[in-house]
């Protein structure tokens, strides 16, 4: 607890920090409740997220079952770990003992089980792909945030880091450091070994597994590379794809804002010449679901909670020395991690904002008292990590607080003394400074009436009107519950507003329109998937279907889109190369207007959706923000995204 309380103190003192924490934490906070609002039926939506949550977790280890074999039977290689040791153990195993070169995307149960020490231990080369990660890897530091893990540095340290690692010229340009991560990591994805990934969800009725990302690195390890690692803790499943459009219509909106991340993954089976690879964690997880802790494996690590911590927004992520910070942090990580860690629960003001802020719906508040009060798996004792002092005071405090008449009497004490300090003096009282209080906070000063007190006097002067929380909640201002325009009208609405150029077309002029958008820009070779080919046929420009680096224009047929988020679905398989729509500077997707679908359910029930190996959902050009949170396009996927928009 006491070095705690140092790293609290020094994160206090880091001004450098305060500026960078104020900024980015509000802003994710302030976007993520606008896009919230954005859904008139938010909170039923939660409701029932909670709801499909609590029956998963329940029923996990059928669930699991199910899903292995489903996963199996789709060509995964599944395999089952204890603890951390032994997915380590595994890993090293698959990826074997010849040096290999291995690019990583952003995965916080890797960094729960120390996966890159080991690997790089054992002789690979191991590279962080996502910015955020790559940005802290070269500082040789642990992410302080679950979603943005360089959330705590400025442009400017980017920057000088940037000069000394990648040797470029000093700037703090945002787009010009995207561009030289870009170009640092563009080999690592086209000669790398090894992919490995996290997974945001594994569906058990089909086998597959999700993974939501922005940038086009998670896209891009699990694509190219030959052989794909994903790790995944337990309790990531959903048991359909009903509950799977539940959960993304609701975790882009929390993480960062979206009505859909960039790319949306949907793998189910190994791509021609790969070989995949599923490792299943517990590390503590089956212990949790014995305790009063379970519902902390509701959690999706989409950070909201973390965003709106008045906790974490003065110290970050560092000063809590675990992978997991903020709320979600100290209930899972004296969960998973033991008793040493039971003190990050002290931190906590009990003001609600984290369950107010949850996806899931997840009572946090309820579960850092119960961490404080020793339910935890490995716990020891109550109030693990109190000085002894304090846990006296709180024992007594309770035996007051307990007494109804004790509780009257001290809080009468109280205003007594509060009467006693002379007017126009500071609403504080001077606290002795070993007690803590003084340093960063001070102690109010009593109120001179007691809360009933004021309470009753309130209600005789405004009446007892009071609204109900649903109520409240109810009154939140949202966008037109019915969208009275097309659904064509709506995708090209969503679609350029995040950033992608939509070209309305006839059936007939749709070669002639193709062609010439190529000559605009001086482009004669392309990568396309087998029908768009057809467009190409006795023209001046060659199309081919293999993956090449230096191919500035992919083409690819859009099987779907989504209306309301303005996403445009490409399916991988025979004659569909998913690079073609990842690899180039430019992806053109040709869309029909008659599939242009309302919304991502309608979408994931369409028979030709079933059955395909791989499937994305791209929303926009790749993109980051992991660079004080302004947002750049054109990170590891293409630049641009153009679709031709094809009537009749």
């Amino acid at each position: 607890m006491n070095k705690f309380r140092e790293r609290i103190r020094k994160a206090i003192d880091n001004e450098i920090l305060q500026t960078a924490l104020d900024a980015s934490t509000k802003k994710l906070e302030k976007g993520a409740a606008a896009s919230i609002r954005l859904h008139p039926d938010h909170v039923e939506r939660r409701q029932r997220a909670h709801t499909m949550r609590e029956t998963v977790i329940a029923d996990l280890d059928n669930i699991l079952d199910e899903f292995i074999t489903n996963a199996r039977g789709n060509g995964f290689q599944v395999h089952r770990a204890k603890n951390g040791d032994e997915a380590v153990q595994i890993a090293l195993k698959i990826i074997d003992a010849s040096p290999k070169l291995i690019a990583k995307s952003k995965s916080m149960v890797t960094e729960e089980i120390g996966l890159n020490h080991a690997l790089e231990a054992a002789g690979h080369h191991v590279v962080e792909t996502d910015l955020g990660e790559y940005i802290i890897q070269l500082r040789h530091e642990k992410p302080s945030h679950i979603l943005a893990p360089a959330v705590h540095l400025r442009r400017q340290d980017v920057g000088e880091l940037f000069q000394k690692e990648l040797g470029i010229a000093y700037t703090d340009d945002i787009p010009t450091l995207t561009e030289a991560a870009r170009q640092a990591l563009r080999q690592v994805f086209i000669n790398a070994d090894i992919g490995i990934s996290g997974v945001n969800f594994g569906i058990a009725d089909n086998g597959g597994i999700c993974i939501v990302t922005n940038e086009g690195n998670g896209r891009m390890v699990t694509t190219l590379p030959k052989i794909h690692i994903a790790i995944m803790g337990m309790e990531r499943i959903v048991r359909d794809l009903d509950d799977l459009a539940l959960a993304l219509s609701l975790l882009p909106r929390a993480a960062t804002a979206q009505k859909m991340s960039a790319y949306t993954q949907i793998i189910r089976q190994p791509l021609d010449g790969q070989t995949r690879h599923l490792i299943i964690l517990d590390n503590g997880r089956n212990d949790l679901r014995e305790t009063e802790l379970n519902d902390s494996l509701f959690c999706i690590r989409c950070g909201a909670c973390i965003n709106t911590c008045p906790i974490y927004r003065e110290i970050g992520g560092h000063a809590y020395d675990t992978i997991y910070s903020g709320p979600i942090g100290s209930v899972i990580s004296p969960g998973l991690f033991g008793d040493e860690f039971a003190h990050l629960a002290q931190a906590c003001t009990v003001c609600g904002a984290c369950e107010a802020a949850c996806p899931m719906n997840i009572d946090l508040p309820s579960m850092l008292l119960r961490v404080r009060a020793g339910e935890t798996p490995k716990a020891k004792e109550t109030g693990a990590g109190l000085p002894s002092s304090v846990k006296t005071g709180l024992g007594i405090y309770r035996r007051v607080a307990l007494n109804p008449n004790l509780f009257s009497a001290a809080q009468s004490w109280m205003g007594k003394l509060a009467s006693t300090v002379k007017p126009n003096t500071p609403d504080f009282l001077p606290i002795p400074a070993w007690t803590g209080w003084g340093y960063s906070k001070d102690f109010p000063r009593p109120a001179k009436e007691s809360f009933r007190k004021q309470w009753r006097k309130r209600e005789q002067i405004l009446g007892t009107q009071t609204s109900s929380d649903q109520e409240l909640e109810n009154q939140v201002i949202t966008t037109q519950a019915a969208n009275p325009d097309s659904p064509i009208r709506t995708f090209i609405q969503e679609a350029t507003a995040l950033s992608t150029e939509v070209i309305p077309v006839s059936s007939a002029e749709l070669t002639e329109a193709l062609i010439s958008h190529l000559q605009k820009r001086g482009v004669e070779h392309i990568q396309t998937d087998a029908v768009s080919a057809e467009h190409f046929e006795n023209t001046a420009i060659r199309t081919q279907a293999e993956a090449d680096p230096n191919i500035a224009v992919g083409i690819t047929q859009a099987a779907a889109a989504i209306a309301q988020t303005g996403t445009v679905l490409v399916l991988g398989g025979e004659g569909k190369p998913l690079t073609a729509s990842l690899l180039p500077d430019v992806h053109i997707a040709i869309l029909h207007t008659r599939d242009i679908h309302a919304d991502l359910e309608s979408i994931l029930q369409l028979p030709a959706f079933a059955s395909v190996p791989a499937a994305s959902f791209i929303s926009g050009p790749s993109r980051t923000g992991d660079i004080e949170l302004t947002i750049t396009l054109g990170v590891h996927g293409p630049r641009e995204l153009v679709v031709f928009l094809v009537d009749g």
